[in-house]
């Protein structure tokens, strides 16, 4: 699936990208990745740090959500927000015009800012829905079947089973993530995660020749 030739005269790093649905594990294999020395940008985390300090986002997102968007502490309204998004496609849509393009410029900052590494990674739950894949060389998919993602979601946030399904099904099938991508990472409690990590570490190394 690879998009661009990789220029190992090229000091920059090897940009790639890791996906998967939610409760798939991607967190935990990009903690893996850590401990090899391989910075992670969490697109996730960033989206919701630009969501509360950004004033341009915080505007357009009080305009879509009403101040309801927000807590008294200033902190994101994150269930108000989920209730109209996940049921509205229209707003949905309009939520990720705004945090998508955001995101993508606070990424490529980052990305210029990594040195003397081998490769980077950008984690995110939305890599090919968003378009953001396409700025990548290498994509890997981590894989759980979805009754074991979801046994791991409503235990980590203590959540109703129907709102997770319904995230579920605002995400890409995993057939076609799988299918998009370079590299598959099986967390399904069937295959160890350090050594298809490390494995797959030194097949990225080898292509910097």
């Amino acid at each position: 699936m690879s998009k661009f030739s990789i220029d190992q005269s090229s000091s920059s790093p090897l940009k790639i990208g890791i996906t998967g649905g939610i409760g798939s594990g991607k967190t935990t294999v990009c903690k893996i990745f850590s401990t090899l020395g391989i910075p992670v940008y969490n697109a996730d985390d960033r989206a919701k740090y630009l969501m509360t300090n950004n004033l341009e986002i915080i505007d357009k997102l009080k305009q879509l959500f009403g101040e309801a968007a927000y807590l008294p502490d200033g902190n994101l309204n994150r269930q108000h927000i989920a209730q109209i998004a996940f049921n509205d496609p229209t707003i949905l849509q309009q939520l990720n015009a705004i945090v998508h393009p955001a995101v993508y410029e606070d990424g490529l900052a980052w990305q210029a800012a990594q040195k003397n590494v081998p490769y980077t990674l950008k984690e995110a739950a939305l890599l090919f829905e968003s378009g953001s894949y396409l700025a990548l060389d290498k994509i890997i998919t981590v894989f759980a079947p979805k009754e074991i993602r979801l046994q791991r979601v409503v235990a980590r946030d203590k959540t109703d089973p129907a709102e997770v399904i319904a995230r579920m099904n605002k995400q890409m099938e995993d057939t076609k993530k799988i299918q998009l991508a370079d590299f598959v990472i099986f967390n399904d409690g069937k295959h160890a995660l350090i050594p298809q990590v490390h494995r797959l570490h030194h097949r990225l190394l080898r292509l910097l020749g």
